[in-house]
């Protein structure tokens, strides 16, 4: 679907209107002006200014100044008006695009390029508005005015403009041919930048632990080093462009006074008229000028434009666009495995699950063992549809997922993942993004079954302790905890842990399996473990190698009939437990 521009200009529209028609009251005063200077200087000349004359043009110009003001603080209030609102809504409408990305299609983009589109990439939009709402009248308006007055005053030094123009205009299109990849460049290596800096602060634990501080430093100097060269390499057009069009206008300048001296001089134009004309000359070169700069600014922002357009264009492949039962909830949790397979990368020829079949009964609970990277984690994100199988099929409650609305899909089914995330905020808020309308009783015992509550009321503010960025200021265990708790508090049909009591000890995940087993006896739960002990209890045990299912059974069926399940069991347990 192309994006469409014009969507965030149409609120704003009267914004857009009547800040250039603000900018042109300007400009029609910087244009008179210098005619009303040139009347004064005229009969000063002459001896023939009186008092009564000079009021009344002083009046003049001071009202036309007032004029001016006016118009000039009007543009640039409606500009800005205009740009910001135009680059609030295009941001907001990114991010919620972002949100409705799978992990498919966030795949394709960086984080730190996705950051760079929504900040850099929308405010170079944003000020492209804002100056040409300032300047796309005022320019060219100017421009066009001072050369009718130029040619009025003295159409012989007009001669000028007929010649410096023509060499203006091709290398303003020369610079601007120069300068339009660069600044595409440049925004790539901004995007790189803010990854860089991503990555190195989110893992600054991981870094200090390994004491590769060092490493991290040469990392941003050698990404910082190539932002610097291709900002450079962009910002050397625009170096070279003001001092040529500075050149040209002085030039200009210098040939109107040698060709319009000995005009004066033999009579034939007043001297005021030549002052004016001056002025007409700077008035003329300089809209050239800032032409130019719009120019340059949208070679920019055209770049940012296309980056952002890459964002709001992409096709998302997950959707609601086919789902035949989009009003239909999750009610059971019933959950059917139909030769399933998937890829990755599509076009490879070894599947990350290949050929999965089997069931999971509502309300049973169901572990998933195996060994690291054989395609667990894969499996269960296909319930929620955090991917889309590439063969087979997937029921909940004998319903394909793909028929489900996404969201009904996923208020369904409550999920930890492997890493554990925490928001900036208190601990409640924390918690209630499972169910943002439970009461402090439901959130206080949904933490009491995830064994959080003991050491969140331990703490001096308790649930209105605040969580810093990332959960830093807690502990691994008590980050998995809080996360269980915030499942929990969803109250899913279908819960699914994987390997989310990894930081825990033994008995205080017993202690959670044993409040599942007593307090959700009705949901579905999935539990992805590496430890043995976490899944002996379970209903049903799933072995898995290399994106096979090796083995299905309960722990006593397993040791009898899976070699792979028996070498785990003994060497975790030890071939005598």
């Amino acid at each position: 679907m192309k994006m469409k521009w014009f969507k965030y200009v149409k609120p704003y529209l009267p914004f857009f209107i009547i800040g250039p028609i603000c900018m042109l009251v300007e400009v029609a005063g910087e244009v008179i002006m210098p005619k009303l200077l040139s009347v004064v200087i005229n009969n000063a000349n002459a001896g023939t200014l009186t008092t009564g004359t000079s009021l009344k043009i002083m009046g003049l110009m001071i009202l036309v100044a007032v004029l001016m003001m006016a118009g000039g603080v009007g543009g640039a209030f409606f500009g800005a008006k205009a740009s910001v609102n135009f680059a609030a809504d295009l941001r907001e409408d990114c991010y919620r695009k972002i949100q409705g990305y799978s992990f498919a299609n966030i795949d394709k983009f960086s984080t730190g390029s996705l950051v760079t589109r929504l900040t850099n990439d929308i405010t170079q939009v944003q000020n492209l508005i804002n100056m040409m709402l300032r300047m796309m009248l005022r320019a060219p308006g100017m421009m066009i005015a001072a050369l009718f007055m130029a040619i009025r005053l003295q159409p012989r030094l007009s001669l000028v403009f007929a010649v410096v123009i023509p060499v203006m205009l091709t290398v303003i299109g020369l610079i601007i041919w120069k300068g339009f990849p660069r600044f595409g460049r440049m925004q790539a290596k901004v995007d790189a930048l803010n990854s860089t800096v991503q990555e190195s602060v989110t893992n600054i634990r991981v870094v200090k632990s390994f004491v590769r501080e060092e490493r991290e430093i040469d990392k941003f100097h050698t990404a910082n080093g190539e932002l610097k060269e291709a900002g450079m390499s962009a910002m050397r057009v625009v170096i070279f462009m003001q001092p040529v069009m500075t050149l040209f206008m002085q030039a200009a300048i210098i040939a109107v006074i040698l060709i319009g001296g000995p005009i004066v001089t033999a009579g034939n134009m007043p001297i005021g008229d030549l002052s004016a004309f001056l002025t007409y000359v700077s008035q003329i070169l300089f809209s050239l000028l800032m032409v130019t700069f719009i120019l340059m600014m949208s070679s920019r922002a055209m770049a940012s434009a296309k980056r952002i357009r890459e964002v709001m264009e992409e096709t998302i492949d997950l959707n609601d666009d086919n789902a035949k039962e989009k009003e239909k909830a999750v009610t059971e949790g019933n959950i059917s495995f139909r030769n399933v397979s998937f890829r990755y990368y599509k076009n490879s020829e070894d599947a990350v699950l290949d050929n999965i079949s089997f069931d999971i009964d509502a309300g049973s609970t169901v572990g998933i063992i195996g060994s690291t990277g054989c395609g667990k984690t894969t499996l269960v994100s296909m319930i929620p549809r955090l991917y889309d199988c590439d063969e087979g099929q997937i029921l909940v409650d004998g319903v394909d997922v793909r028929d489900y609305s996404i969201y009904n899909l996923r208020e369904g089914v409550g999920m930890v993942l492997q890493k554990n995330t925490l928001f900036s905020g208190s601990v409640a808020e924390n918690l209630l993004w499972g169910n943002e309308n439970a009461s402090e009783d439901e959130m206080k015992q949904m933490a009491e079954y995830a064994q959080a509550d003991k050491f969140v009321s331990a703490w001096k503010e308790g649930y209105d302790t605040q969580i810093e960025h990332g959960g830093s200021n807690v502990s691994g265990g008590q980050k998995q905890r809080l996360c269980i708790a915030r499942a929990l508090l969803k109250k899913p049909k279908i819960l699914i842990l994987d390997d989310s009591t990894s930081a825990v000890d033994t008995a205080t995940e017993m202690q959670i399996r044993r409040a599942f087993r007593e307090e959700l006896p009705n949901a579905t739960k999935i539990i992805i473990a590496q430890r043995i002990s976490s899944v002996m209890e379970a209903d049903r045990i799933v072995v898995m190698d290399d994106g096979k299912i090796t083995g299905i059974g309960t722990h006593d069926e397993l040791l009898k009939s899976n070699a792979e399940y028996r070498e785990i069991y003994e060497s975790q347990m030890g071939k005598e437990a």
